[in-house]
């Protein structure tokens, strides 16, 4: 049995183009920054305004850390995130 003549005629032209975050672009930030101002200073959000979340920054602020929920949980992920990590 004789191989096949296959020909391949490519002519896709299309480039890939990824937009992240809806066409802004992400903000890096450091992994221990973050995580030391959610430590000292989480009640009051300042995670949240240095990762540029102002108005989770806000709500923090109103309500002290979503009642020291939200900044028991914010702690632990920061620490599960890389370094640097992009909002």
């Amino acid at each position: 049995m004789s191989q096949p003549n296959v020909v391949i005629n490519n002519t896709n032209q299309n480039q890939n183009v990824n937009i992240n975050g809806k066409g802004r672009a992400k903000k890096e930030c450091n992994k221990w920054v973050a995580f030391f101002l959610c430590l000292l200073l989480g009640g009051i959000g300042a995670h949240k305004f240095y990762e540029g979340r102002i108005g989770m920054g806000i709500i923090y602020l109103l309500t002290v850390g979503l009642f020291g929920i939200g900044w028991l949980i914010d702690t632990i992920v920061i620490l599960c995130k890389p370094n640097p990590y992009y909002v």
